[in-house]
């Protein structure tokens, strides 16, 4: 990175944290209206339109064999992370589900070091201890229920991370062009046939709520994209945890969910160990945990 501009990429992932909260409120407000699995799929096909300037690097890349396989990996993994996080979005409040959404990052630290022998020294072993507490603090099993969301939610977060290491192993070999396009490509053909087992004709209002979903989430990784191009990970990263505090108040004001203390803490436990973990990481220059915006929808 040339130049490093802190303020500016502070800035435009205080916009990516603001299109993301955007994304679960309107999920939120389409409910269960619309079949999880049916409600994803509408995101992406109404997004594809999206896709139409990525057609040509997709076409000029000539992927191999092995290529295709990874991204039809990655595929099934999002398909699958974006349906448990439609199911999620509809069952639990708001907040729990952001603050669930934090562990994928720490999941990529365990897969990296697993699959990918990645090294995890002490230190970093102990932030990713501290942030599984952070879980609990978030789930408190035995003390309250845990429900269907809360299951879906670290089925999500487990899936965002597989195909985040995927994408990691794609990143040096396609451009970054290819690897979304190709995402939108494969989560929409993995999608349809879930959609199809449980559709339900959508009313013209519904359609409409879901394309905004797909404009929000767009914008969020274009200026996640942005902030990373203007910043360190060390600088934009904890700037993420703002999202909590957003979803929180719009839990609380807009759909009347009361305000949960423990997820607070539990998400900024989590949140701290993630920021840890990367400021490690750019010490000893190595680049393998992601914000977490970077595994979302």
């Amino acid at each position: 990175m040339t130049n490093p501009r802190p303020a500016l990429g502070i800035f435009w992932m205080v916009m990516t944290g603001l299109n993301f909260v955007a994304v679960t409120a309107l999920v939120k407000h389409v409910g269960s209206d619309v079949p999880a699995a049916q409600s994803a799929f509408l995101r992406y096909v109404l997004g594809l339109v999206f896709l139409i300037p990525m057609i040509r690097p997709i076409l000029s890349a000539r992927l191999t064999g092995r290529q295709l396989k990874l991204f039809a990996m990655r595929g099934v993994a999002h398909t699958l992370a974006v349906i448990l996080w439609f199911f999620a979005m509809a069952r639990i409040p708001i907040a729990e589900v952001t603050a669930m959404n934090y562990l994928s990052p720490i999941y990529v630290t365990i897969g990296a070091t697993l699959f990918l022998k990645e090294k995890l020294p002490p230190r970093r072993l102990a932030a990713v201890i501290i942030a599984l507490i952070g879980a609990m603090i978030i789930l408190r099993p035995g003390i309250k229920a845990v429900e269907e969301g809360h299951i879906a939610m670290i089925g999500t977060a487990l899936l965002f991370a597989v195909g985040y290491l995927v994408a990691k192993q794609l990143s040096g070999e396609v451009s970054p062009a290819v690897v979304v396009g190709m995402l939108s490509v494969t989560v929409t053909i993995g999608l349809a046939p879930f959609a199809i087992a449980v559709w339900v004709t959508p009313t013209l209002a519904q359609l409409g709520w879901l394309f905004l979903v797909a404009c929000f989430a767009t914008a969020g990784h274009y200026t996640m994209t942005l902030a990373f191009a203007a910043a360190p990970l060390t600088v934009t990263q904890p700037v993420t945890f703002l999202q909590l505090i957003w979803a929180v108040l719009l839990g609380f004001l807009v759909f009347d969910e009361a305000v949960d203390g423990w997820v607070v803490v539990g998400g900024l436990v989590i949140m701290a160990s993630v920021s840890f973990i990367t400021w490690r990481e750019a010490v000893a220059r190595r680049s393998v945990t992601p914000s977490v915006p970077a595994t979302k929808l």
